[in-house]
């Protein structure tokens, strides 16, 4: 590693970054689209008119919504959780967890349904994750979560809709 890509990790990460054990949240998971899945492509004008204004800002627009302010953060009823652009199945009631973080959260995901990005828009790097279908943000993972995975796929409530069993 050159000197300057040295310090350079240190401004972005702190001297946490160095320390054997200490994590700072980020993981990096790359991941790919099912072979069954068509991807879905809509001109900005037809996004607008599909989605609800706070939908278009946080699917579109990668826009987070308010912790605590999703219905979806305190449902804990049998069912699925499908994105809000194009009602493909991300993830199950049984892969939802209390993260306390304010967010609906879930500790695993539909294989195939989701796919992922290095994000820097607060510096730090965080994996983005996205619906394999129509491209819809749906949150970030963090290496904070339960067993058995570890992870924490921390989802905006208004880029979901739950579908009870």
């Amino acid at each position: 590693m050159q000197r300057r890509h040295f310090l350079g990790l240190i401004g972005v990460t702190g001297a946490a970054g160095l320390i054997p054990g200490v994590s700072l949240g980020y993981v990096r998971i790359d991941l790919e689209r099912a072979a069954d899945i068509e991807p879905l492509e809509l001109s900005e004008a037809e996004w607008r008119e599909r989605l609800s204004r706070d939908e278009f800002r946080i699917l579109r627009e990668q826009g987070t919504e308010e912790p605590f302010s999703s219905p979806l953060n305190d449902e804990w009823r049998e069912g699925e959780y499908r994105c809000a652009g194009c009602d493909l199945l991300l993830f199950t009631s049984a892969m939802k967890f209390e993260s306390g973080t304010g967010w609906p959260s879930f500790f695993e995901h539909v294989e195939g349904h989701l796919l992922s990005h290095l994000d820097f828009s607060l510096l730090l790097p965080r994996t983005a994750y996205y619906c394999a279908r129509c491209g819809g943000h749906q949150g970030h993972i963090f290496d904070d979560g339960p067993d058995p995975t570890g992870l924490r796929w921390c989802n905006n409530g208004v880029a979901l809709t739950f579908v009870p069993a």
